[in-house]
């Protein structure tokens, strides 16, 4: 608990604008509401962001965003310092963000939309001049891919999710990943290198 002179202090701080990112996590893990508003109010626009600039989706940007401070501040204790406060807020839009986007192409995978606006059966063919084995063998190698990339670390997953899910340039990946474009491109390489052997390998 906060001794009466730390509250004081932290009070002073917020009052005054004075506070660091890293007093006010010490202070919101230890249940200062206060110190947890500052912090939304200083980055309460970074996972709106985010969601926005994955999804392309306004609403999905504000589901988003709620997601992630909820998760945030659920989460709080397990932040441990050694990334920025921003860094780690972003991570979580990001896993948010990409979240949705897999539900919103697994719906549309399972049920593509008709003119009509019914929805083909999960059985049917929508396309008469594809046949089964076709669509069969473009799903397996969808699959084989998505197993591909699970098995990569998280730093070169990230980048290949978001490029994949976002469509996002290398330019935009580096700024959605807190890392420059010269790291990007390099995980991005060693992502492509990486997967190339694990999908040559699943194929023999």
């Amino acid at each position: 608990m906060h001794t009466d002179s730390t509250q004081e202090k932290i009070t002073l701080q917020l009052l005054t604008g004075a506070a660091t990112d890293e007093i006010l996590v010490d202070a919101a893990k230890l249940g200062d509401r206060p110190a947890f508003a500052e912090l939304w109010k200083r980055y309460s626009t970074i996972a709106f962001n985010v969601g926005y600039r994955i999804t392309k989706d306004r609403d999905d940007a504000e589901d988003v965003a709620q997601d992630t401070w909820m998760k945030a501040y659920l989460h709080l204790k397990t932040f441990d310092g050694r990334a920025k406060f921003s860094t780690w807020l972003t991570r979580i839009a990001i896993n948010s963000a990409l979240m949705i986007l897999r539900k919103r192409r697994r719906r549309r995978e399972i049920y593509p939309a008709m003119a009509d606006g019914h929805t083909w059966n999960i059985w049917d063919i929508a396309d008469e001049a594809q046949d089964v084995e076709e669509l069969f063998a473009t799903h397996e190698a969808k699959e084989r891919l998505r197993q591909a990339v699970s098995r990569l670390t998280p730093a070169l997953r990230d980048v290949v999710e978001i490029h994949q899910l976002g469509d996002c340039s290398i330019k935009e990946i580096a700024e959605l990943a807190d890392i420059s474009v010269s790291a990007t491109k390099s995980r991005m390489l060693r992502a492509r290198t990486i997967l190339r052997g694990l999908l040559g390998r699943a194929s023999k």
